[in-house]
């Protein structure tokens, strides 16, 4: 029996509420040898005050060593074994904008990037992280580019990113990407990872030499990447799996995207943490699980920008008070993933992680930061770990056996 099968079995019926409060990339490191990382550098007094009432220690997301994508990082957060359940991000992004994805559908992630004219070598991944609006004009020239035996889809997404989707018969996943996840060398192609996957690769290289020809005069968003190719696995629903009506609030499509695919009830809300929370808080009856997830700590460490990253840690902090008015039963804080500056990536390093409940023990912990947390009560779990500690500090599972 699997993880998901037993919780299953556990869960008993409650009114108790749960807060999992995730900040994109929250885990640092200094930027100089025994400097603080951005979160001990931010000032962070309600974090460190629930830490001093709470328990916390580290998390790993995947496995030791492992640089996990935010696909499968918060797919163990919502208690999906990450390496049973891999969910490509073209999925992801797709439902997050709402497109309904059939069975045929082979969905891609889509980077616009600026390469350089004369060797063809990315300079920029982002393309300078271009406004949405030219995304959707660049969208539309592409828009004009058609497939043999398939339809093809595309739809802007946020910034630099778009959604391609592939529909007809025989496409496969099992496709390599063709970001190279770092600046300096030529996009590459789509490879096939097993043999029914060359249709599906040659179509999308023929998409690519299209794209890249209607391109060229474009700047800086003269070229593209496509990542995360894959269809849509279907997952057992958080809501029958755990008993809960399940609430998730997010800025960025892709996140929708993977509440969507958990099942959860997408809440509409602003861009900034306050509206974030304000939404929180206008659906708090209607919901007993709240995802409530914080995208821009990620982009200040892709960006290597430290001070931004502290800022909007502490843009957080402030807000914890009006999350806390609300009386969660439980509420844990911790990150997806690391990103830190000094990195300007993702990374494998454990993330802090903090968890309140009236029925948690207080450990010596007072501040919510790395190496604080390396002292705490939790010490050194998975990401599949939190929520089911989540569900028991709530009272929603039953003992085991007799």
């Amino acid at each position: 029996m699997d993880q998901l099968a037993l919780l299953h079995t556990l869960v008993v019926p409650n009114t108790t509420k749960i807060v999992l409060l995730v900040m994109d990339g929250l885990g640092g490191l200094p930027m100089h040898p025994g400097g603080p990382t951005e979160l001990e550098a931010a000032s962070t007094p309600h974090l460190d005050e629930l830490a001093a009432r709470g328990t916390c220690g580290l998390s790993t997301p995947i496995a030791p060593g492992i640089t996990p994508g935010s696909g499968p990082a918060h797919l163990a957060l919502f208690g999906y074994d990450p390496l049973r359940y891999e969910i490509g991000r073209g999925v992801l992004e797709a439902l997050g904008i709402g497109f309904h994805l059939q069975a045929n559908d082979l969905a891609a992630r889509g980077n616009f990037c600026t390469l350089d004219p004369r060797t063809g070598v990315i300079t920029d991944r982002r393309a300078g992280r271009i406004p949405t609006s030219e995304c959707a004009r660049l969208v539309e020239k592409l828009r004009s580019i058609r497939l043999p035996d398939v339809e093809v889809f595309l739809e802007p997404v946020q910034d630099y990113r778009f959604v391609l989707v592939l529909r007809g018969e025989g496409l496969s996943d099992g496709l390599t990407e063709t970001d190279p996840q770092r600046t300096g060398v030529p996009p590459r192609p789509v490879e096939p990872t097993r043999p029914e996957a060359a249709h599906a690769a040659a179509l999308l290289n023929r998409w690519l030499e299209e794209a890249f020809r209607l391109l060229a005069d474009e700047s800086p968003a003269n070229g593209c990447t496509l990542r995360g190719m894959a269809k849509n696995p279907g997952l057992p629903p958080m809501p029958e799996l755990y008993g809960m009506r399940c609430g998730a609030i997010a800025t960025y499509p892709m996140y929708r995207g993977l509440a969507r695919l958990a099942g959860m009830d997408v809440l509409p809300s602003g861009s900034t943490v306050a509206e974030e929370v304000d939404t929180l808080r206008a659906h708090w009856e209607a919901y007993d699980f709240f995802f409530l997830h914080v995208k821009k700590t990620d982009s200040a460490g892709e960006d290597g920008d430290f001070g931004r990253k502290v800022q909007v840690i502490e843009e957080v902090d402030q807000q914890l008070p009006r999350i806390l008015e609300m009386n969660p039963d439980v509420i844990v804080v911790t990150g997806d993933h690391a990103t830190p500056a000094l990195w300007k990536s993702h990374s494998w390093h454990e993330l802090p992680v903090l968890l309140w409940s009236r029925y948690a023990l207080a450990d010596p912990v007072d501040r919510f930061g790395e190496r604080a947390c390396m002292a705490g009560g939790l010490g050194h779990i998975r990401h599949l770990d939190i929520l089911p500690l989540a569900l028991a500090y709530a009272g929603r599972l039953t003992k085991f056996g007799a």
